[in-house]
């Protein structure tokens, strides 16, 4: 009996097995077939692609040729593919412009000198003056700019690499000489800077006079301290930092905490109250009746809303004169733009103010009477060559000779700024 029970149900379930069995095939054929199409679909978009490229190579090279060499089956084809001529004529478009946009202008004498004129019976009429500056005011203290045609970005886009720069070498060119002359006499009120350079601070213009937006190269700062204190240095302080990482390695005498440096990097927001002064910025371009833009591209300056009063009606706001090269997109707001190097139109500036250009003394830099020096255990804490003392500069040899080849930047604000673009380059 026994047999015939365990045959009964084995015959029994036989038909249960074969259920499951089938819809486990039919589940791994219903699989297989969705991959399958998936994999088709795929293949068919990479196909897709391919057409795609190839005929806008094919009528980007028809549209190069002239209207008179192209054959009958050359103009049916561009007939038949008008959103592509449509985006390839935008895309022509685009690169004119933006090679437009980065083209230097140069304003011949007679239009610079008439210019300049009108730009110092402005000034001297003006009640409240705010200068603000960026990277072209450098250039001549042998900094380079970013977006010039020898900046860094410019140089990144064709490939090239950037050579170095002592900026502990630097020193304010005369364009910084005349701003500090203008607001010793009262026809500057304030000067809001993008560069990190320390070099309005290293001309003589009062701290409370000058907002650093994007910090100071020499200054660290521990902001564990209430209010946070300020160490102002002989040296680069950016040598271990970066993007969001902005410890300097030395420490704090008071607190012992940490010291950071003050650099306001790419896609970072300044929170320090100095060197940055943003409420200085703020308040002096809010009392503003005339803004001078110096040496600017206004790339990054024009998102700070609080520095161009547009809540006000345009006849409200102050007037805007802008010294640059290059186009910038504050250019249809100005009242006069003036197309010059910055120490070119600073000096018939001065000229035409009856003022005397000042000349950099390092003997008088306040550089030296600001800076604290640093403890015996932290002299070896930097790399970084100290701005010499006007004896120590005398012994020290003059050669200049150039480097064969350019080499990296390496660490600190402006070499992690070349760092970054190096990257973006590389994932373009």
């Amino acid at each position: 009996m026994a047999p015939l029970l365990i045959c009964f149900m084995q015959i029994s379930f036989c038909p249960a097995r074969s259920l499951v069995r089938s819809s486990m095939d039919a589940n791994t054929n219903s699989g297989s077939s969705a991959r399958a199409e998936r994999k088709q679909q795929e293949k068919a978009k990479i196909i897709q692609r391919e057409k795609q490229r190839q005929t806008v190579k094919t009528i980007s090279r028809l549209l190069q040729k002239a209207e008179g060499e192209r054959t009958q089956e050359d103009r049916a084809l561009l007939q038949e593919h008008q959103d592509t001529v449509q985006e390839l004529s935008r895309r022509q478009s685009r690169r004119s412009l933006l090679k437009r946009k980065q083209e230097e202008v140069f304003d011949d004498a007679e239009n610079l000198k008439a210019k300049v004129k009108q730009l110092a019976e402005e000034l001297q009429q003006a009640k409240h003056v705010v200068i603000y500056t960026g990277a072209g005011i450098s250039t001549a203290a042998s900094i380079p700019d970013y977006r010039g045609p020898n900046g860094v970005w410019t140089q990144l886009q064709k490939g090239r690499s950037v050579s170095a720069s002592d900026l502990s070498r630097a020193e304010p060119t005369l364009t910084h000489m005349c701003i500090w002359m203008l607001h010793k006499v009262k026809m500057v009120q304030h000067v809001v800077s993008q560069n990190c350079d320390g070099l309005h601070l290293r001309s003589g213009l009062p701290r409370h006079a000058l907002s650093e937006l994007h910090g100071n190269m020499f200054i660290e700062v521990c902001d564990s301290c209430s209010p946070a204190r300020e160490f102002i240095r002989l040296f680069d302080v950016t040598e271990r930092t970066a993007l969001h990482r902005h410890g300097t390695g030395r420490l704090c005498p008071h607190c012992r905490a940490e010291l950071r440096d003050t650099i306001v990097h790419f896609g970072e927001r300044g929170t320090l109250e100095q060197p940055l002064n943003w409420k200085g910025a703020a308040e002096a371009a809010q009392r503003a009746d005339l803004i001078l833009c110096l040496g600017s591209s206004l790339k990054v300056l024009k998102k700070y809303s609080c520095l161009w009063c547009m809540n006000r009606p345009a006849n409200k706001r102050p007037k805007l004169y802008i010294v640059n090269l290059q186009w910038t997109p504050k250019d249809n707001l100005a009242t006069l733009k003036i197309h010059g190097k910055c120490d070119a139109v600073m000096g018939l500036l001065m000229e035409e103010l009856g003022l005397e250009i000042p000349v950099y003394n390092r003997s008088q830099d306040p550089i030296f009477s600001l800076a604290k020096p640093l403890s015996a255990q932290e002299q070896k804490s930097h790399t970084r060559e100290e701005i010499a003392p006007p004896s120590a500069l005398e012994d020290t040899s003059q050669d200049t000779q150039a480097q064969g080849e350019a080499t990296a930047v390496q660490g600190g604000w402006f070499g992690r700024g070349y760092a970054k673009a190096r990257r973006k380059k590389k994932t373009v």
